[in-house]
């Protein structure tokens, strides 16, 4: 069960927002505390999808793995997102693998508990769906992008969004780096096509990296927008 922290707990820079980080601290059972270094399986595909995860901090990538055994990026989660919820519409079992991009903080919640929050507070109801949504309009923007652009566009629209790129700034650090065979697995395409486009954008001054550290410029923009 959790215990009632109000009738919802909100941000206090964004009452609309919830504090997903005290509401599940206030749940006094089926949340678990997870830590996880980078490159660790925090679930399966095909395990049993009895739980949803919150990620208080870090980055996951959910990795799909063909018949073939060919690996597909479909998502890259951020701290604040949840991931697993397939579970609360019925899913028995896991379609991706979910691994750390990074270290991880993370709460697992039972399926069951969800459900009892859920149904018993509203608001967080409210919330977590417009949250989902959120995230469906993400989905649809990314399929979208792997319909009807070539994947240089896709390359650069996937470096915006690991950057947060926002609208007041000129450069970004992706954090945590990301390699180019994770790159290519996001955007659909081979190591050697992203190793070109990422030294094509750097001569253009689009990004900038040495080592792991990755920056990515406005005019990368231009790639995205441009007919």
């Amino acid at each position: 069960m959790f215990h009632k922290l109000g009738k919802t707990v909100l941000s206090s820079t964004n009452p609309r927002v919830t504090d997903w980080d005290s509401l599940l601290s206030g749940m006094s059972e089926g949340n678990t505390a997870i830590e996880s270094s980078p490159d660790r399986n925090i679930f399966a595909q095909g395990s049993v999808a009895d739980s949803l995860y919150y990620l208080r901090a870090g980055k996951v990538k959910l990795v799909v793995k063909s018949a073939h055994n060919k690996d597909a990026i479909t998502a890259v989660i951020n701290a604040g997102e949840f991931f697993g919820e397939g579970c609360l519409a019925g899913q028995p079992s896991r379609v991706a693998s979910a691994v750390s991009l990074s270290d991880c903080t993370l709460a697992r919640i039972d399926k069951a508990a969800m459900v009892r929050m859920l149904h018993e507070e509203h608001d967080v109801a409210e919330l977590f769906v417009r949250h989902l949504l959120t995230r469906n309009i993400r989905y649809e923007g990314d399929l979208v992008d792997q319909l009807f652009n070539n994947s240089e566009r896709r390359l650069a629209r996937i470096l915006l969004l690991l950057a947060h790129f926002g609208k007041e700034s000129k450069a970004e650090r992706v954090t945590p780096s990301i390699s180019q065979e994770s790159l290519a697995q996001m955007v659909g395409t081979t190591r050697s096509r992203v190793s070109h486009f990422m030294n094509k954008f750097r001569k253009q001054g689009f990004i900038d990296y040495q080592g792991d550290n990755l920056t990515v410029n406005s005019g990368l923009l231009d790639v995205v927008l441009h007919d």
